[in-house]
């Protein structure tokens, strides 16, 4: 399986009956798309990358990967590092996910907090006319 491909992974069955992966669960709570949660998986194999190692792995456009690096940075889910060497014009950014631990850590707190937060509403909003 190429890297542009997301796994099906486990899925968990909603009241609804919908069926809901990884990439929803981070959509809804982030806003985050397929292709943001395949840049962010990527990231969090191996060292620090640049965009355009990450253009030419994931087989995406120079402007999807920017986008989903922006929303990633925004959300605190990775770093930028200046590449250290490059001396001459513009700075060269690399990419790395932040550590496993803390990440998944930061995730199952956020989700907990999402869903605290819907029970809130609920609890004030859900009532007889």
């Amino acid at each position: 399986m190429s890297e542009t491909q997301l796994s099906e992974g486990a899925r968990i069955k909603l009241p609804s009956g919908k069926d809901a992966g990884l990439v929803d669960i981070l959509s809804f709570c982030y806003g985050l798309s397929e292709t943001d949660v395949t840049v962010l998986l990527a990231l969090m194999k191996g060292d620090a990358r640049g965009t355009e190692e990450l253009e030419s792995d994931l087989k995406l456009s120079k402007a999807s990967i920017n986008r989903s690096l922006n929303k990633l940075l925004e959300m605190g889910l990775v770093m930028r590092i200046k590449e250290p060497g490059n001396k001459a014009g513009r700075p060269r950014y690399l990419y790395k996910a932040r550590d496993y631990a803390e990440l998944k850590a930061k995730m199952l707190n956020d989700i907990k907090d999402c869903a605290d937060k819907m029970g809130q509403l609920v609890e004030k909003e859900f009532k007889p006319l």
